[in-house]
């Protein structure tokens, strides 16, 4: 059996092992058992109990986190013309149609979020084997398919994001940075776990949350107990 490091002996002390934590106590944890010199991405990982098989149980939603990822999103808007100029004051990274649509096809992906229009969707769909894999397909459930540019490019940037079930039934999603505090921490995955908890299936039967887990890059995961998902 292999030795365990400095930094893993510290994690192994700190994690109880089988012990569920509240959201307020996993949110001092991750950043305490968080060793990386760089500043970490958080997530969290939720195992619902639906059957992402049946299209009454597909959940899928946005959330616009309160102190935002942390992260620099880039975001290509493809419009027409005369949207241009606003979403280019929104703080788009891109902007443009017909030149973006053939870089896409020449494999180009260097982009976070594609935002675009209902007029211009004909010429995006032929898109869809390069951009459905990566997940960067435009749709309107999660607000990326609009009239309003300029609003969707804001959203983004100050922290919108969009989640769905996977094949598993687990949701996993990005919902800051480990440099965020306590406060910051728990206050985006409580609006995070909120919208899931909205977003419950009429047809989900039994225990909608089966296990919650928050971790940060290459740490453990420290397990939320469902039961104080109901006091958020």
């Amino acid at each position: 059996m292999s030795k365990l490091t400095k930094n893993q002996k510290l994690t192994a002390d700190k994690i109880e092992a089988g012990k569920a934590y509240s959201l307020k106590e996993a949110s001092q944890l991750v950043k305490d058992i968080t060793t990386t010199k760089f500043d970490a991405s958080l997530d969290i990982d939720v195992r619902l109990g639906v059957d992402p098989r049946k299209a009454n149980q597909m959940v899928r939603g946005v959330v616009s986190l309160p102190h935002g990822t942390g992260k620099v999103t880039r975001v290509l808007v493809l419009c027409t013309p005369d949207a241009e100029a606003a979403a280019n004051e929104a703080g788009a990274d891109y902007v443009g149609l017909d030149e973006y649509i053939e870089k896409i096809k020449g494999g180009w992906t260097d982009i976070d979020v594609i935002i675009t229009m209902p007029s211009v969707m004909g010429k995006i769909g032929a898109l869809g084997r390069i951009l459905g894999p990566r997940g960067l397909m435009p749709n309107p459930k999660s607000g990326t398919v609009t009239m309003d540019v300029a609003k969707a490019v804001k959203e983004v940037k100050q922290g919108k994001i969009d989640f769905k079930v996977d094949k598993s039934g687990i949701i996993h999603a990005s919902i800051g940075k480990i440099s965020f505090s306590v406060d910051q921490i728990r206050a985006n995955a409580r609006e995070f776990l909120a919208t899931v908890i909205k977003l419950k299936p009429a047809s989900a039967k039994g225990a909608y949350i089966k296990s919650i887990f928050l971790s940060s890059t290459m740490s453990k995961g420290v397990r939320i107990d469902p039961k104080t998902v109901e006091e958020l």
